[in-house]
């Protein structure tokens, strides 16, 4: 057994090769961030080992900057493990209490890690390529946080301009709202307005929807309007929602571009009630291969979703909360997906109606639930067979 361990950073990268009779075959040396760094890298390990020779190569999860190297050392068919920053760290403490930590001191904590830890799951090719996907509902996640800023930026706005709006229609984020607010953003505007021009505006946007009695609600309305007039605010308010449209083409084409790699999964897990293709491939891209976990508990504990444990002496945790680490997007996507499956499939339910009979918050009963659709989960990705109510 040789292992090598990699202490990954942005321009070099801090190698070591040791067997696993402790014998040092290359002592840490480094190699640049590029082809030929890479290349060199693989003719060391080369040079170290036999064709009878099993390699362990460990790097740590830090994020893009190891993005290349391991596609590189999976294409070359070495097999690669990926460590969590974390259990690294404790790992390296425990061989000393006193505060050491450098580049060359991590890749020999790797290489020694890989050869005493057995229970290490080594990264696959699918999780690899299951990266692009990932990259996406990450990206998806940012620009629909950053559309729910701009939202509320919309209706702060709309109080100073023309408080009395929200009163008048179902929502202030509907297409004719934001089409009168873009060409007459303020009470003051709207009040001026020529009535022909506004009918025909909300008549069309809306579909027909908003007909002449709307528009006459809307525009008396704003003639009492205790709203201000600023045409700074009104300016603001224009631009916010031209870049709320363009949000919306941005994730219109992002949400395409996962719905295609969903269609190339074929993930049993959207036949799921409630289960829509855009949580669904947040929970694969997270999850990523689920040949690495033996059991539902595993995943769960991945899914940071495991409850905590402390005990000491007579002190025992009598209210345990759960561990949370690993993916935040995971859990997002777990617990939104929950609420909806809950709501659409009535095994859970009846579930969550019976853990909130036994007294339980309504957030504690919703985790009960996900924990429940985590097993689901892995059940289904392990038999690929789609979903099948209870009867």
């Amino acid at each position: 057994m040789v292992s090598v361990g990699i202490d990954v950073s942005k321009d070099k990268h801090d190698c070591f090769i040791v067997s696993s009779d402790g014998e040092v075959l290359a002592d840490v040396f480094t190699i640049s961030n590029t082809l030929d760094g890479f290349h060199y890298l693989l003719q060391r390990i080369q040079d170290c080992t036999t064709p009878k020779d099993k390699i362990k190569v460990g790097l740590e999860a830090t994020g893009h900057y190891s993005y290349n190297l391991l596609g590189f050392l999976l294409d070359n068919g070495l097999t690669t493990y990926v460590l969590n920053p974390l259990r690294t760290n404790l790992y390296r403490k425990s061989f000393s209490l006193r505060k050491t930590k450098t580049d060359r001191v991590d890749a020999r904590t790797i290489a020694s890690m890989l050869l005493s830890d057995v229970g290490l799951k080594p990264y696959t090719d699918t999780a690899y390529h299951n990266e692009e996907l990932k990259s996406l509902t990450r990206y998806r996640f940012d620009k629909v946080k950053e559309r729910a800023k701009l939202k509320s930026s919309i209706a702060r706005l709309v109080c100073i301009l023309f408080p009395e709006l929200e009163k008048l229609v179902p929502s202030l984020h509907i297409a004719s709202v934001y089409a009168l607010l873009e060409e007459f953003p303020g009470a003051k505007q709207i009040a001026a307005a020529h009535l022909t021009r506004l009918k025909a505006l909300l008549e069309t946007v809306s579909k027909g929807r908003y007909k002449r009695d709307v528009t006459l609600e809307i525009r008396n309305a704003a003639r009492n309007s205790i709203g201000s007039w600023m045409p700074a605010k009104s300016l603001e308010l224009q631009h916010t929602i031209r870049l709320v449209h363009e949000l919306d083409s941005e994730i219109a084409e992002i949400e395409k571009q996962i719905q295609s790699l969903m269609d190339e999964l074929d993930s049993p897990i959207t036949t799921i009630p409630g289960l829509g293709f855009r949580m669904a491939a947040m929970i694969l891209a997270e999850v990523g291969d689920f040949t690495r976990f033996d059991s539902p508990d595993k995943l769960l504990a991945y899914t940071g979703m495991s409850p905590s444990t402390y005990q000491s002496g007579q002190l025992k945790n009598c209210y345990p909360h759960m561990e949370k680490r690993g993916s935040r997007y995971l859990r997002y996507a777990l617990y939104n997906a929950t609420k909806y499956v809950c709501h659409w499939d009535p095994t859970f339910a009846a579930y969550l109606s019976k853990k909130r009979a036994e007294g339980k918050h309504y957030n504690i009963a919703l985790s009960h639930a996900a924990k429940k659709l985590v097993r689901l989960i892995f059940a289904m990705e392990k038999s690929k067979q789609p979903y099948c109510p209870a009867t």
